[in-house]
């Protein structure tokens, strides 16, 4: 049969599409003003922002469009912050004249015609779930789902297979939660009085991939060593790194991850040498504070980091004191060998598998042999063993504790005032070994040490559900998310919320962070234990035991020891637990 295309083309695509929700009706009441309003959401919010995302906008149609782009994580990113960009303007328009859309996102094969436009059971399916969405939220593919997952910290119902009007298979299909999701999801953040930095990922101009880990390593350091100064407030690694090989402004930047400085750069390394480029910006007028080029050899890169640490700094603050600078100068080790063991064991850490920790480890235990006093190399051991512990992947409990503590313990002894590694320490000493009065000494001064560091009140946030300090856990918690708007592992830090407000017996807020959680991580066996207790302690049985199910079939061994491991000062809170998982029907 002929192609009913014959200079068509074929691609694999992600279609955004997007309607006015009764647009009729609308019309009907204001048609001039409906119109007005229609033409100002597209040229003044969709267009600009799937111009950001590398999106086309293939064509309008009365009152809506159709988008194609490249990546389903950036049809995604467009829709989401469209929908957000419409919720504000909604504010400020009267009642009747408010204009929502609905879209739907779906992945697939595309047929492209000469003149652009496209086609194809793939751009329906698109335009379907354009048409059940919510107002003002967006329905998803089960295919878009799929890959979206471990990349978006995005809270997604399931609505199961949906039959779609001339489709001929069932489409799963996802909606973002909420009447009005949009809003509550998408960082919005208003820009702080306080000095707000984001480091965004160096650029590896070393026209070797390989040498990506040594770019993404030396970002790492940077953002370390700024977050040494008390008084600046640094976005953590994975909200910037979220952010990399996307083409946004510097205002862009700042909206999304609420900042006022942005720090970029380059790396190139050839042989021996190495020349970095970076350029501080004052990203809300897009004015360039400070810039500098390095060239210098391999051996000097601790110096280096230091050069362009101080400079940052200083730019900022004028009037830094000397001590905060020398803090941000403070560097982990002189042994080149064993720093780029450290760089290379880096993304293997946070890929957060089984095989990457273990990948991790190897890497780790050659650099603390290499050089036996570098406390971050120690400190990330301990993390890697203890992650993997949490996950349930160890055979032997006791042992790998006693493996994580040994590994905390010299992380601790190697660098005191290091207050990533107390508080790594303070958190597998609480959770992993039982050891809490210890561990709250080690968190306090972690707090003390580096109080803007996402890490650290993570780590120290679930020393303090531990210890009885719900309250003061959700704001170091809260804190945290703020510092890392954007981290794929965000689950780490909503199931310490989960669990704070589950001991203060706040069931369903329990019930809600941590099934926010299962949605960025489904199965993490965190999630599922105090989801599973808080619907017993709500009376939900069924539910519960349902879930609990779940709980048992991820290596539920590792985990009953887990429990009967970790440390709870207050014993009641703790039985509070015990008595949710076992009305749900598990042994204990």
């Amino acid at each position: 049969m002929a192609d009913p295309h014959p200079k068509s083309q074929r691609r694999l695509a992600a279609i955004l599409a997007a309607d006015v929700v009764g647009s009729s009706h609308l019309m009907e009441a204001d048609e001039e003003g409906t119109l007005s309003a229609i033409r100002a959401i597209l040229s003044e919010i969709i267009e600009p922002t799937a111009s950001r995302y590398r999106g086309r906008i293939v064509k309008t149609m009365g009152d809506g469009v159709l988008l194609e782009f490249a990546s389903p994580v950036e049809a995604v990113l467009c829709a989401v912050e469209v929908q957000a960009g419409i919720a504000d303007r909604a504010e400020h328009q009267p009642g009747d004249q408010v204009v929502q859309l609905r879209m739907g996102v779906n992945l697939g094969d595309i047929l492209i015609s000469e003149d652009g436009d496209i086609f194809g059971d793939s751009v329906n399916v698109a335009v379907r779930l354009e048409s059940i969405a919510d107002p003002g939220g967006i329905c998803i593919s089960g295919k878009v789902y799929d890959e979206l997952q471990g990349k978006l910290g995005l809270s997604f119902e399931d609505r199961g297979e949906q039959h779609l009007k001339n489709i001929a298979r069932p489409i799963r299909v996802y909606a973002l939660r909420g009447t009005n999701p949009v809003s509550k999801i998408v960082p919005r953040f208003s820009l702080p009085d306080k000095p707000f930095i984001a480091v965004l990922p160096f650029t590896n101009m070393s026209g070797d991939p390989k040498q990506e880990y040594f770019a993404d390593g030396i970002t790492e350091d940077l953002i370390a060593a700024l977050s040494r100064c008390r008084w600046l407030f640094v976005i953590a690694r994975n909200s910037s790194f979220a952010l990399k090989g996307r083409a946004l402004d510097m205002k862009e930047v700042s909206h999304q991850l609420g900042v006022r400085y942005v720090l970029e750069g380059s790396i190139r390394k050839a042989g021996n040498r190495v020349r970095i480029t970076a350029q501080l910006v004052e990203a809300v007028m897009g004015t360039d504070i400070w810039a500098g080029r390095f060239d210098r050899d391999l051996t000097d890169i601790f110096a280096l980091q230091d050069e362009i640490t101080e400079s940052v700094v200083s730019a900022i603050e004028p009037n830094l004191r000397a001590a905060e600078i020398e803090r941000a100068r403070a560097k982990a080790t002189d042994n080149l060998e064993a720093y780029d063991l450290y760089l290379r064991a880096l993304p293997e850490f946070y890929a957060f598998t089984e095989p990457g920790f273990h990948r991790a480890e190897a890497l780790l235990r050659q650099a603390v042999e290499r050089d036996p006093g570098f406390a971050d190399a120690w400190g990330a051991l301990a993390d890697c063993r203890g992650r993997l512990m949490v996950g349930g992947w160890t055979n032997d409990w006791d042992a790998d504790a006693a493996r994580n503590r040994e590994a905390a313990l010299q992380a601790v002894q190697c660098d005191p005032d290091n207050g990533v590694v107390l508080s790594v320490a303070a958190w597998s000493l609480t959770s992993l070994s039982g050891v809490l009065d210890q561990a709250i000494t080690f968190c306090e001064r972690a707090l003390y040490l580096q109080p803007n560091s996402s890490n650290v009140l993570t780590n120290c946030g679930w020393v303090l559900v531990y210890n009885d300090e719900s309250e003061r856990a959700l704001a170091c918690l809260e804190k945290a998310h703020r510092l890392n708007p954007l981290d794929p592992r965000g689950y780490i830090t909503l199931n310490g919320m989960g669990a704070a407000h589950f001991l203060e017996r706040r069931f369903k807020e329990a019930e809600q962070f941590t099934r926010r959680a299962l949605e960025m991580n489904p199965g993490h066996p965190i999630s599922l234990r105090y989801l599973t207790a808080a619907l017993a302690q709500m009376g939900r049985l069924a539910e519960a035991t349902e879930v609990g199910h779940l709980l048992k079939s991820t290596r539920w061994e590792a985990m009953r020891v887990h429990l009967h491991r970790s440390c709870y000062r207050n014993p009641e809170k703790r039985e509070l637990l015990f008595e949710g998982l076992r009305m749900a029907g598990l042994p204990l």
